[in-house]
């Protein structure tokens, strides 16, 4: 166990020193601390108390992956107002993955000492299963411990009604196929008034949080996201980490909360601010580092909110800041200005600069040399 030590004069808003009391005593902070910490001023002692819990639970350690992104088509049949990746059959952008050249692709990056694949893609009724258990086969005979992160719960949700068959026979048949976790895309903001307008044709909150539960009785460990600065209001932001904790307490099968910061180019839906402030950020990672007691990491994708302020968010509670992700195109599609690539070197260099010791690991936090 770590420990830090946080001189009180530092946290200038007396607000926050009840919270601090109950953090020291490994209380969980109530949802009315939450709106206190999304809404203070005081982001250094804020920010305090959160590399309190970071280090108690991670130490000093950054955590990074080497992997590449696998999005098997962009033709989807929900075509959220939110989403700048997804297009119809007949648009010239369209387009889909065969099993051959999936395999290509990934062979290409595995000879360069990839550890991981990260797969995701739209809804496509001609895609049944058979398609997606041959890929992850493929994907394992490349490399037999290649760790395959696959499918957001919106994804599965799918797989289940066009191949009439139950989300549990879905996992079933995919972890045999290779599956070993689940990114945390799809979450959205649980709110349904917004949620609604945002992503109207997109499976519930409460539908997302129940297929969570159900990779968890399988073993599966999931990440967990949130999508901010679009319409979501700090209620919204309040009921969305509630109910990842209360599955949390239940299901012990989050294994990383993700924040993603909503690029709004090319999307239907503009966000509420061109871009959120630096202060917005930091509140909202260290403010997710203390509530969410019982999730162990705090990821913040260096892709979405670039690099310099990745560095900061680890002095902030964040301990994860991604991977390399060749060939991302989901954010880079909706206008993000970072790279689409990553080096290892430039990963580590990134953590140690700011102070921090890199270790590389598979999204099951399992460490490889």
């Amino acid at each position: 166990m770590y420990s830090v030590y946080i001189p009180e004069e530092i946290i200038k808003d007396k607000n926050l020193i009840p919270l601090w009391e109950k953090v020291k005593a490994s209380v969980p902070v109530s949802e009315d601390d939450l709106r206190l910490m999304l809404s203070t001023d005081d982001v250094m002692g804020l920010g305090a108390i959160a590399s309190y819990v970071r280090t108690a639970v991670n130490g000093r350690r950054g955590f990074y992956g080497v992997n590449m992104n696998l999005n098997y088509t962009n033709i989807c049949e929900l075509r959220c107002p939110l989403c700048a990746f997804s297009c119809d059959s007949g648009d010239p952008r369209a387009y889909i993955y065969s099993l051959d050249e999936i395999e290509s692709r990934v062979k290409a990056e595995a000879d360069k000492g990839i550890d991981e694949v990260h797969i995701v893609g739209g809804l496509h009724p001609d895609l049944k299963l058979d398609y997606f258990e041959e890929m992850l086969r493929r994907i394992k005979k490349i490399k037999s411990d290649m760790f395959i992160v696959a499918f957001t719960a919106v994804e599965y949700d799918y797989f289940a009604k066009i191949n009439n068959i139950s989300i549990e026979e879905v996992f079933r048949r995919l972890i045999d196929a290779g599956l070993g976790a689940l990114p945390g895309g799809g979450a959205e903001i649980f709110a349904e008034e917004k949620r609604s307008v945002i992503a109207p044709k997109k499976i519930s909150g409460k539908r997302w949080l129940e297929i969570m539960k159900i990779a968890h009785s399988f073993g599966l460990k999931t990440n967990a996201t949130l999508l901010y600065n679009h319409i979501e209001d700090m209620d919204d932001i309040v009921h969305h980490l509630s109910e990842l904790r209360a599955v949390q307490d239940e299901t012990g099968g989050f294994k990383t909360f993700v924040p993603l910061s909503y690029h709004d180019e090319n999307t239907g839906i503009k966000a509420k601010k061109k871009s959120s402030t630096g202060f917005d950020d930091i509140r909202l990672y260290a403010s997710a580092r203390i509530y969410l007691h019982n999730i162990p990491h705090i990821k913040a994708l260096w892709m979405y909110i670039g690099e310099k302020m990745a560095q900061v968010l680890l002095n902030f509670g964040v301990d994860d800041i991604g991977a390399t992700y060749n060939y991302e195109q989901v954010v880079h599609s909706a206008g993000a200005a970072t790279a689409d690539y990553g080096s290892e070197q430039f990963l580590r260099r990134l953590i140690e600069s700011a102070g921090f010791e890199p270790e590389r690991v598979t999204a099951a936090y399992e460490v490889k040399k």
